[in-house]
């Protein structure tokens, strides 16, 4: 074999060792290629399911939120408790409603006809007097009875002062212990019923609880009791009766 054929042979084996290698090599750059894009790829699908799974947990929260929200809408405003000064006014007012002066009498009712029994057509005598609810810092009670109908002014038929606080009743026919009577229209202290010349008239019967203990004697008019009175009242309380054709 003549050198030029070995020559020959040689460059033909290192050409094709030259293009073994570099196919090798093309070969191994496209599978390298190939797995950096599946990497990829499969870095970029984690990541949108990761995103996805972000968006339905953002959703569900705002769901939830949305729920407690309406529920904290519905749910019924708690009662507030009044404060402990709006019950303290309270009990007051309760208090001052169980001691209200009150005057009734079991011979007649409001706007009741007065028995004529206790009339000039009759004994002429006082009826009982009930007495109810006097204020505690009561000093006195005063008692006046006039009638506003008669024909010449308002006529006094009796007056009383310097009861005792104590008092519940007048008996019938009866004056307290220590108490002073005035003089009426009639011209006499003590009682004088309802005597009306002509129609029905209204005899009211008026008491006040006084601060004071009133300095008056029997002369003394049911104008003076009633001047007298003046900014002493604690309470008051009248009866009104009927008599009269």
């Amino acid at each position: 074999m003549t050198a030029t054929k070995l020559l020959k042979i040689s460059l033909i084996i290192l050409i094709s060792l030259c293009f073994i290698t570099t196919f090798s090599f093309m070969t191994a750059c496209k599978e390298d290629a190939a797995g950096e894009t599946e990497e990829d790829l499969g870095e970029a699908e984690k990541t949108t399911e990761e995103e996805a799974e972000e968006e339905v947990a953002e959703v569900e929260e705002e769901e939830t939120t949305g729920e407690a929200t309406e529920e904290e809408a519905e749910a019924p405003e708690e009662e507030i408790e009044e404060p402990e000064e709006e019950e303290e006014v309270e009990e007051m007012i309760e208090e001052e409603e169980v001691t209200v002066l009150v005057i009734e009498s079991p011979a007649f009712g409001e706007n009741e006809k007065v028995p004529a029994k206790f009339t000039c057509d009759g004994d002429n005598i006082n009826p009982q007097l009930d007495i109810s609810g006097i204020p505690d810092e009561t000093a006195s009670l005063v008692l006046i009875v006039d009638d506003p109908d008669a024909p010449g002014g308002t006529w006094v038929h009796w007056t009383m002062w310097n009861l005792d606080p104590g008092t519940i009743n007048i008996s019938e026919n009866s004056v307290p212990a220590g108490v002073i009577e005035g003089v009426t229209d009639f011209g006499v202290p003590g009682y004088g019923g309802p005597c009306p010349p002509s129609g029905t008239h209204r005899y009211f019967f008026k008491l006040f609880a006084l601060d004071i203990t009133l300095d008056l004697d029997s002369s003394a008019s049911a104008v003076d009791v009633e001047s007298a009175i003046q900014g002493h009242v604690l309470d008051s309380a009248e009866l009104v009766g009927l008599y009269g054709e």
